[in-house]
């Protein structure tokens, strides 16, 4: 079924799309008397805005037309080296042992690898023990590390600093991490899984105990308005007996998840950051193949968390992959992580190679920093969650396709015992407990436990200095074995000061050679939605936008996204007012935005499949 719907969807070309929100400014200098407000957020536990009531439709609406279903023994959400590795394994066990599997994957780019984006340095582990000839098979794998470099940054000098044990990159490589995932795809599909690119997942579906049992596909033709259009069609139902969540970072899914299951009651808030990266052709004699160079201090302020990269791979093109993280945690709302991306290309240590050379490739995403004290609970009746989705990243190490993958084969391994462990067929919902087990037992768990009170630490008083002492301490003397788990106190979302508490940020504005403006940034990262759909980011309260947050923060939307989609314009209907723009067609899918609005306002849903980025090199 699934099969002949892919033959009658259409990519149409992309037009401004906008959201408008009128209300008389509050000017931000009274923000300093409305401080407290800052408390009054919504919660973030909300489940995601829905714009219509399908079932008080008139039965005539096609919006109520018959849903088509599908069944399959295991879906998996989200085409990423943690769905791709689940699916790989739990084809490799049943084929194996002669099983019947039907083993569904979905994923909202049009293409494998489309939205992936990452540094990347990729430590072989999980895929030496899912793939061990993945040599012979011709993994994109083409640069192996050959030199680390560690650096504090001052605004004209870098200085070299002992280099972290977790942070050795010996025997690692430094990869595209999109071409990486399409060969993956590759391999799954030779084994028999049955991929579906350009479908998004919309909606969790629940049996009548409550337990998952697939998810529904998004409606296409769906105008701006929410009305359907000659070519709407209704998103289709996917039942399955297991239904992995590898949505990635923050996902939309996941998040109603959370709070219909309670995952996180007994586990601390996820903290985040934002990655943006560029990829660069440089000349030849300025390319070192192998080089992983990563740096702390400029351009941030001692109390921000954020860190550089430059990795220099592909020597035949000779390119090096360069950018930024921040802390989404930051208090600043002045503070604009591209703006701050684009100053550090300038300082002379990256200058200097980056000069002659040129841009071919942008492109941002939120990444998880939680880490070993943000994991939720990671099973719920008839599915899990795995890989980014619930946070296994090693900021440390500053890696985390290894656990990504490592949690996606233990929870197919988990799934195929339930499903075919035992020649009695399973009454009630499938409940993956030994996933959990297998995690605890994992070198996931232990490395991940080693390293948990690194990234806390950089959030005292002492801030980066601060940081810097007690990792130096724990991980090259202590190696994680203390007595103590330091706690995350705020979720990012709280943790912004008001615009009145804080200094404008003066950013020197773009060469054009070595630094860009935003939108030609954003070009460069082949963004596409089609044409009038509904907006994919919605407001819970259109009021919010500009009574709360341009009133008391002056505006952060319009810094925080890496893409330009938010922007507060003189509202022509209300003269002397302002107007949040929602420019949806921008939108790099980073979900930046419904992470630190600091009215938690802004809820990040699935565009129609096959929108957003098309990632090159990244």
């Amino acid at each position: 079924m699934i099969r002949n719907i892919i033959k009658q969807r259409l990519h149409v070309p992309v037009i401004n799309q906008m959201l408008r929100s009128s209300r008389q400014v509050i000017q931000p200098s009274m923000a300093v008397r409305l401080t407290a407000a800052r408390c009054f957020s919504v919660s973030s536990h909300q489940s995601i805005y829905i714009p219509f009531d399908r079932n008080s439709l008139p039965e005539d609406d096609p919006r109520r037309s018959e849903q088509f279903e599908d069944e399959t023994d295991v879906v998996i959400v989200g085409g990423g080296p943690a769905g791709l590795a689940a699916a790989i394994r739990m084809k490799q066990l049943a084929n194996e042992e002669g099983k019947e599997c039907r083993v569904m994957l979905i994923e909202k780019a049009g293409e494998l690898g489309a939205h992936t984006l990452s540094g990347a340095v990729l430590e072989p582990r999980a895929l030496n023990e899912l793939i061990p000839d993945w040599k012979e098979k011709g993994a994109p794998l083409n640069t192996p590390v050959t030199r680390d470099s560690m650096r504090f940054l001052t605004e004209n000098y870098s200085i070299p600093l002992p280099h972290p044990p977790q942070m050795n990159n010996k025997g690692n490589y430094i990869v595209s991490l999109n071409n990486f995932v399409k060969w993956l795809g590759e391999q799954a599909e030779e084994l028999g899984v049955e991929i579906y690119p350009g479908f998004a997942a919309s909606e969790v579906l629940y049996n009548e105990d409550g337990s998952v049992r697939g998810v529904t596909l998004n409606d296409v033709g769906l105008d701006k308005n929410f009305e359907p259009k000659d070519t709407y069609e209704r998103g289709m139902a996917v039942n399955a007996k297991v239904t992995l969540f590898a949505e990635g970072c923050h996902g939309s899914l996941t998040k109603t998840l959370v709070k219909k299951f309670g995952l996180r009651d007994e586990s601390g808030p996820q903290k985040y950051g934002i990655g943006l990266k560029e990829v660069w052709e440089i000349l030849p004699e300025k390319h070192e193949s192998g080089l992983v160079s990563h740096s702390v201090g400029w351009p941030a302020d001692m109390h921000t968390y954020c860190g550089t990269f430059l990795y220099h791979f592909e020597p035949e093109r000779h390119l090096v992959a360069v950018g930024l993280v921040v802390g989404l945690d930051y208090e600043n709302p002045y503070l604009n992580p591209y703006k701050t991306f684009q100053k550090f290309k300038h300082h002379p240590s990256i200058k200097k190679v980056l000069e002659g050379g040129k841009c071919i490739s942008y492109g941002a995403r939120a990444i998880n920093e939680g880490g070993f004290q943000s994991i939720p609970e990671l099973i719920f009746p008839g599915g899990a969650l795995i890989g980014c989705t619930a946070g296994f990243l090693n900021v440390p190490k500053i890696k985390g396709t290894h656990t990504a993958m490592k949690s996606g084969m233990l929870a197919a391994e988990s799934a195929y015992e339930q499903l075919f462990g035992t020649e009695e067929e399973a009454e009630g919902p499938i409940v993956l407990d030994n996933y959990v087990e297998k995690i605890k037992s994992s070198w996931v768990y232990k490395e991940l436990y080693q390293v948990r009170n690194l990234i806390p630490s950089f959030h005292t008083p002492l801030g980066l200095y601060g940081g810097l002492a007690y990792s130096g301490l724990d991980s090259m003397i202590l190696k994680g074995r203390t007595p103590w788990t330091f706690k995350h106190q705020k979720a990012d979302w709280e943790c912004m000061k008001t615009a009145a508490e804080c200094k404008p940020i003066d950013y020197p504005k773009p060469d054009g050679v070595i630094s860009f403006d935003l939108l030609t940034s954003v070009s460069r990262s082949g963004t596409n939605h089609a044409e009038n759909q509904p907006v994919h980011l919605r407001l819970r309260d259109p009021s919010k936008p500009v009574e709360r947050n341009l009133a008391i923060y002056d505006g952060p939307e319009s810094r925080f996204c890496p893409a330009g989609v938010y922007e507060f314009v003189d509202d022509e209907s209300n003269p002397g007012e302002k107007r949040l723009q929602i420019n949806s067609q921008n939108c790099i899918h980073c979900k930046t935005c419904d992470i630190k609005d600091p009215s938690q306002n802004i809820d990040w849903t699935v565009p129609e499949g096959g929108g957003g980025p098309q990632y090159v090199w990244t």
